[in-house]
């Protein structure tokens, strides 16, 4: 027979945000209840009408209180399945009552099965509508099974029992099924269980243990009648000893099994990277594994609650969020103890005791939760941080806008797509007299003008156009969905116009002005000649005077030498047309080699030998300039590494161009190449051109800061020619001077040039830095610099150019000396001539 306790009425503590889903549930469970205890009424009425109809004799008072001992017996010996925090719970007190029915009138066995309840629930009191729910099912099931033996004709009899067995069985069979259908809908609506999960629940081992209670009574019944051996009725508590211990220990470990299995599929939907899908599995199972009515998780500002089948809520953690009475709540903490990320709070709906093998459980599933917040937590951080790299290597940090990568990226994707709306043009836009501003107001002050351009270029683009910031002062916006390629310079038109306002900045109002050149993307090509002809353009507005101008061919000043070996640069990197010479760097005083600078040549096949001036241009507009920069550092340190092993460690001065600085990438490639040939950095010289703009030192300060920061030496080329010497000399952080040799031509002649050189000599002296002259052609000159205190030069006065294996030779034969120490007799030591004809420097 199936028991429970039931939270119904005032005895149900679940405190439930939704107010209107308790009271349909209280409302139903109401009238359940109602229903059962008419239809106990109902049976109480039909057995007082029999028993006025026929004189029913009345048992003696030990037979009645034996009846009513034996079903209190009966129902507190029950083997429990909780569900929330009501039980549903297997009795034998279908045994008593039929055992009863044979041996007493029907009516008394009815009165002593209602006595019994009532005692039972006086013991174990649980309100006043539990204990009419208990009663009147007791009494519809007890009711219904002694109609069925008196439709069979059957009269309790102890003087001479019968054995009617076919009323057994179906007596038995109707206390059952009217049981289960009292109870399971009940039950049902109180937990919000389906009826059918709750009535087949356990089903197997109900059916055995009512085929146990059937045998039990028919075996009493059996030999009550019969008048056989009344020991045999010893066996019958033996079978139901052992028929409770079987389903007591089969229910309790089939609840454990089915409650591990929940509990490590759980563990395994715990692997999860997203905190959502993890605080609302958790939840849900949470419920699920421990039959709750609702489980909860409160993390430091969010809350999550939701039953076995729905998430309830998902938000922050209420103002006055009062734990109701009787929650079962557990903290989630790491397996050391060491983190706690929140609280597991578990409500049943009632009073509910965990055992001490369910609190293990809750503990281990907390600690499982714990596991996998910190790690949804860890992954949403990699994420973000993911995300905000990916961000910053694809906008430009000062202005926001997409670098000079990201506007590639689109542009290449552009020109791969097999059909796009509209053509797609490139406007290029610089700033002119920018480089005043910052002179004038400070670098502060010429960030602000960036960030205000960058703010009214993205407002005055159309959508889906990009705009993005290539370095310094210089913008470029790709113009896509253009119907006609007319429209390209009306955009750019507007877009120019939107700089036009002033700008406020430091309390000063500043007019911007600006040119720009536009490129229509060609049916051939790619992303660097779309670039190279808005540059050339925006170059040609400069020049005219004009806001804008669109690339035209017939107008490309490029000529046809320079397009040729564009077209041919590929195949020069690939076929290593590329050599390196190398110049030695010698010490004026002493005549000693201390260092080479490399220069790059390219030997074309047809042309011959071509000089940076001639290609450096083409390579850089190219896209090549990463695979030639790498083309001559990688011969630099092959050379450098074939003179360390003869027995001369010279440092290697390697030119830089501008643009590589500009490419994030750069510093790493470089400290791969050294590693890769096992080059200390402290061997290698970056030399820097001093043309470099101040807009462009914006940019890249950072990549000298992480080249110096890894050993690598710096120094300026032609220092004294540029329009900002002392602006770019304290911006960078160099380690050398280079003298142009337009000053050293004229050291001996020019007294301007005399105090430029003496001058430059004092500021290094001051700042540390080491000073080397550039194109020291005569004997006199030398003498002039090293009394001027310069202390390294190089020049033809040395030697000129050769290859590595050349430039040893010469070590060797001179020792490291190319001239003598100065001294009132001082001469230089003439080299033999080279073997190949003399490259210019």
């Amino acid at each position: 027979m199936s028991d429970d306790a039931i939270a119904l009425g005032d005895d149900k503590d679940l405190m439930s945000q939704d107010r209107n889903v308790d009271n349909v549930t209280d409302q139903r469970l109401r009238l359940l209840v109602g229903l059962v205890v008419v239809l106990g009424v109902c049976a109480v009425a039909g057995l007082a009408a029999y028993a006025l109809r026929e004189p029913v004799p009345t048992p003696q008072p030990l037979v009645l209180a034996g009846l009513c001992g034996a079903l209190i017996i009966a129902k507190r010996v029950r083997v429990y399945v909780r569900v929330q925090s009501n039980v549903d719970s297997n009795t034998w007190g279908e045994v008593p009552v039929l055992i009863g029915l044979t041996l007493v009138p029907a009516p008394w066995v009815v009165l002593c099965a209602i006595a019994a309840t009532l005692v039972i629930r006086c013991l174990t009191w649980v309100g006043v509508q539990k204990t009419v729910f208990a009663v009147a099912k007791d009494t519809l099931t007890t009711g219904a099974a002694a109609m069925v033996f008196l439709a069979f004709g059957v009269r309790g009899d102890l003087t001479d029992p019968s054995f009617p067995m076919a009323a057994i069985v179906v007596a038995l069979v109707t206390f059952i099924v009217i049981d289960h259908l009292a109870f399971v809908p009940v039950l049902s609506a109180a937990t919000g269980v389906g009826l059918w999960q709750v009535a087949l629940h356990d089903w197997a081992s109900k059916v055995i243990l009512h085929l146990g209670e059937l045998v039990a009574v028919l075996l009493v019944v059996g030999v009550l009648a019969t008048g056989t051996n009344p020991l045999l009725l010893l066996c019958v508590p033996l079978v139901v000893v052992c028929m409770h211990l079987w389903q007591s220990r089969s229910v309790r470990t089939r609840e454990e099994r089915e409650s591990w299995q929940r509990l490590a599929k759980a563990t395994d939907e715990l692997n999860a990277v997203d905190l959502t899908q993890v605080l609302h599995s958790a939840t849900t199972r949470a419920a699920q594994i421990f039959s709750a009515a609702e489980a909860t998780i409160d993390l430091a500002a969010r809350t999550v609650r939701a039953t076995e089948s729905q998430v309830l809520a998902d938000g922050p953690i209420p103002a006055t969020n009062l734990a109701p009475p009787d929650e079962t709540t557990v903290d989630l903490i790491a397996h050391d103890g060491s983190v706690r990320v929140g609280v597991l709070r578990l409500r049943f709906g009632g009073t509910v005791r965990l055992t001490e093998v369910e609190q293990y459980k809750l503990r281990t599933f907390a600690s499982a939760i714990c596991t996998a917040i910190r790690n949804a937590q860890a992954y949403a951080e990699l994420a973000r941080i993911a995300a905000e790299n990916a961000h910053a290597a694809a906008h430009d940090p000062l202005t926001g806008l997409a670098n000079r990568r990201r506007l590639y990226e689109h542009a290449d994707h552009l020109f791969r797509a097999t059909s796009h709306s509209g053509l797609f043009a490139l406007l290029m836009i610089d700033l002119n007299h920018f480089k005043e501003v910052n002179d004038t107001l400070g670098h502060a002050a010429g960030d602000e003008v960036l960030r205000q351009v960058a703010a009214r270029l993205r407002d005055s683009a159309a959508p889906g156009d990009l705009v993005a910031r290539l370095g310094g002062d210089e913008f470029a916006v790709l113009l896509t969905g253009l119907p006609t390629p007319a429209l390209a310079g009306h955009r750019a038109t507007g877009m120019l116009a939107a700089l036009e306002t002033d700008i406020e900045v430091e309390g000063m109002r500043i007019t911007v002005e600006a040119a720009g050149g536009i490129a229509l993307a060609a049916g051939t090509g790619g992303v660097e000649e779309l670039m190279r002809r808005a540059d050339i353009a925006m170059y040609q507005a400069k020049r005219s005077g004009e806001q804008t101008f669109v690339y035209a061919h017939a107008r490309d000043t490029a000529d046809l030498g320079r397009l040729m070996l564009t077209g041919e640069l590929r195949r020069a990197v690939a076929e290593h047309e590329f050599i390196v010479d190398f110049q030695p760097i010698v010490d004026l005083g002493t005549g000693e080699v201390v260092a080479a600078e490399a220069l790059a040549r390219w030997h074309h096949p047809e042309q011959g030998s071509l000089s940076p001036v001639q290609f450096l241009e083409t390579v850089e507009r190219s896209g090549q300039l990463p695979a030639f920069a790498d083309a001559v550092l990688e011969q630099s340190l092959i050379a450098r590494q074939s003179w360390r092993e003869a027995g001369f460690d010279l440092p290697v001065a390697v030119n830089v161009s501008p643009r590589s600085l500009l490419d994030p990438t750069f510093p790493g490639a470089v400290l791969a190449m050294l590693a890769r040939h096992d080059a200390p950095a402290n061997r290698l010289v970056l030399e820097l051109t001093e043309t470099l703009t101040v807009s462009q030192l914006d940019v890249v300060e950072r990549t000298l800061a992480e080249l110096r920061d890894a050993g690598i030496r710096l120094a300026i080329d032609d220092f004294g020619t540029g329009v900002s010497s002392l602006s770019v000399l304290s911006r960078i952080p160099v380690h050398q001077l280079k003298i142009d040799r337009e000053f050293v031509a004229g050291v001996e002649t020019s007294a301007e040039a005399a105090a430029v050189i003496r001058t430059t000599v004092d500021l290094a002296r001051n700042l540390n830095l080491t000073v080397v002259a550039e194109g020291v052609e005569s004997e006199p000159q030398r003498r002039a610099l090293w009394s001027l205190g310069c202390l390294a030069g190089q020049g033809h006065l040395f030697a000129r150019p050769y290859s590595a294996a050349r430039f040893l030779t010469i070590l060797q034969r001179g020792s490291g000396i190319l001239a003598v120490a100065l001294h009132d007799e001082g001469s230089v030591v003439r080299l033999p001539a080279r073997r190949l004809p003399n490259l210019p420097a």
